[in-house]
């Protein structure tokens, strides 16, 4: 969810970013002498620093401690690089707790080095800006508690967010973005739209799709289901849980196990909840003998999976336990990987179109340090991926070494209404269950051969795409996908016939249509209906029902006046129509 930048700007900031988490650090263990030192990193978009201390830091606490960062700034204190014997390092930090658990970790032939600035010091391996004075721009954001290393087993610290931009007009632009995102966060307009809800007594990272939330869901689940008949997909429906002897047999205890849920003893057989959906396609692979003529089999589901994610990961609808996946598993011959991918790829921008989302990002991820599979299986994959790209005269950027441990894959982000890129699609090869399921189709020499097989995702999970929806539109779906089209607003009691007539008749037309009855003011209501972000609200009184016409106003607050209620049909059911 950032903004992409040029490599020489984005080590600039980073620089920035990282020299103004230690000025905070500076001047906190200055201000609140008792406060310990975590870590303070830079981010894609700013900084943060993670104290030890017992009381929370406050909204008044951050502006006192930016003053007196200024007044550091100031100043112009240079930055300096040191490097101390590990005796040295251990001892100058014997106060820090944090910071000699990270000393004790850092191998022995590393250089145990740190920056200073003025009177302050602290472990690092830098970059850093020339001085304090060549931090531009800043601000301090939030606080918020923060586990050491991320476990919860561990100390809640306090972390302070901030950002650092290299001029304040860059400043000024992104605590722009940052007012209009959280204009636009979906844990709120989930709320207020009653789209959909999670409950500690549920469990945290579940979601309850609410019957607004669940119609958008429908509707782009059934255009998700149509366009990948059309495009050659069978789907299939497979169990929440497998036995144990599955997820061995996939490497997923072997490889995944901090990610799956505890097992649930069944028969004296051990089950666990899926966090993946390929072990079983790969086992609906295997109930038939397979021919060549027979691949490539694109194999798809809208698949729940739960996963253990630890609670400080968890954000709304876009960190979650349990989700649905958009899957698919694509079985095939060496030679149709190129076509394949490419037919990925075509599905991919044909639905995200749909979505009004029109500008990509594209990145290739190749070999990690740690892979199975040989040499020529990696060379013919990757080659697959980067020749289709250039083929289609794509513009992407190699992430060397950043492929999952089975495959190369292609990532592609998606930038939103205010800029933000979100990752979304991925396409992954895979050497590792072809092999560990033993898997093979009779090539056209007779003998047995191993397929290929390409993991792929378009939305992701159906819950995460829902937020990014959410966020996308700022809760206002376009008319295709708005879970209410049209509010009916009589305007006195006497009016109720004919608004029920009108009702039928979009109805029957096939727009989803609420009456409005209730004892309320007429301007209350279209104001509640606007709040609500329904595209069309539509008056009805004395002339309108003369007229056989609605009074239509816009959720934009456009008056349309009064427009013949056939006239409204057809133009509302034309917004609706996706193609």
């Amino acid at each position: 969810m950032t903004l992409r930048i040029e490599p020489e700007l984005a080590g600039l900031r980073e620089r920035i970013r990282h020299s103004a988490a230690h000025v905070m650090a500076d001047v906190v263990t200055t201000m609140f002498p008792n406060a310990k030192l975590g870590i303070g990193p830079p981010t894609d978009d700013g900084f943060y620093y993670d104290f030890w201390i017992e009381d929370a830091f406050t909204t008044e606490d951050l502006e006192k401690i930016e003053g007196k960062m200024k007044e550091v700034m100031a100043k112009s204190l240079p930055f300096k690089y040191r490097e101390y014997p590990r005796p040295d390092a251990l001892s100058m930090h014997s106060d820090e707790p944090l910071k000699v658990e990270i000393i004790e970790e850092i191998p022995e032939e590393e250089a145990i080095s740190t920056y200073t600035h003025g009177d302050f010091e602290d472990l690092c391996a830098g970059p850093h800006v020339e001085s304090t004075g060549h931090i531009p721009a800043f601000k301090l954001l939030s606080v918020a508690g923060a586990y050491w290393r991320g476990d919860e087993n561990r100390q809640m610290l306090q972390r302070i967010y901030g950002t650092a931009f290299e001029s304040q007009e860059a400043l000024d632009e992104y605590l722009e973005r940052l007012e209009e995102a959280r204009k636009r966060d979906h844990r709120v307009l989930g709320r207020e739209l009653d789209l959909f809800s999670i409950h500690d007594e549920t469990g945290p990272g579940l979601v309850i799709w609410h019957p607004k939330g669940a119609r958008v869901r429908g509707l782009f689940e059934d255009l998700w289901k149509r366009e990948h008949y059309r495009w050659g997909y069978d789907l299939v429906n497979t169990p929440h849980v497998g036995r144990a002897g599955l997820w061995e047999t996939s490497g997923h205890l072997e490889n995944y196990k901090e990610g799956m849920y505890a097992p649930m003893d069944l028969d004296g057989q051990d089950y666990y909840l899926k966090p993946m959906n390929c072990p079983f396609h790969v086992m609906y692979y295997k109930t038939g003998l397979r021919s060549y003529r027979d691949l490539p089999m694109r194999v798809g589901e809208l698949g729940a999976v739960y996963r253990y994610e630890r609670g400080g990961t968890l954000h709304g609808m876009l960190r979650v336990r349990g989700f649905t996946q958009d899957d698919a598993h694509i079985f095939c011959r060496p030679d149709q990987i190129a076509d394949e991918v490419s037919g990925v790829l075509d599905l991919t921008f044909h639905l995200l179109e749909k979505f009004d989302f029109h500008d990509y990002e594209v990145m290739l991820a190749t070999r990690p340090e740690k892979s199975v599979g040989s040499d020529e299986e990696w060379e013919l994959a990757t080659s697959s991926l980067r020749d289709t790209l250039d083929r289609r005269g794509m513009d992407y950027v190699v992430d060397e070494g950043g492929g999952v441990f089975y495959g190369p894959k292609i990532d592609i982000h998606i930038r939103d209404a205010i800029g933000r890129l979100w990752q979304c699609t991925t396409v992954q090869f895979d050497f590792n269950l072809p092999r560990r399921f033993d898997i093979s189709y009779i090539g056209e020499d007779g003998q047995e051969h191993r397929p290929y097989m390409v993991h792929r995702a378009l939305f992701g999970s159906l819950e995460r795409f829902m937020g990014m929806l959410i966020e996308h539109f700022g809760g206002a779906f376009p008319t295709w996908l708005a879970p209410v089209q049209a509010i009916i607003v009589p305007i006195a009691d006497r009016h109720h016939g004919y608004a029920g007539k009108v009702a039928a008749a979009l109805t029957d037309a096939g727009i989803r249509v609420e009456n409005d009855t209730r004892n309320q003011r007429m301007n209350l209501k279209i104001r509640e209906a606007q709040v609500q972000k329904i595209p069309y609200m539509l008056i009805v009184g004395d002339r309108e029902e003369a007229a056989d016409a609605v009074g239509v106003r816009l959720r934009s607050g456009e008056d349309l006046g009064a427009v013949p209620l056939d006239e409204l049909t057809v133009r509302i059911v034309s917004e609706a129509s996706i193609g």
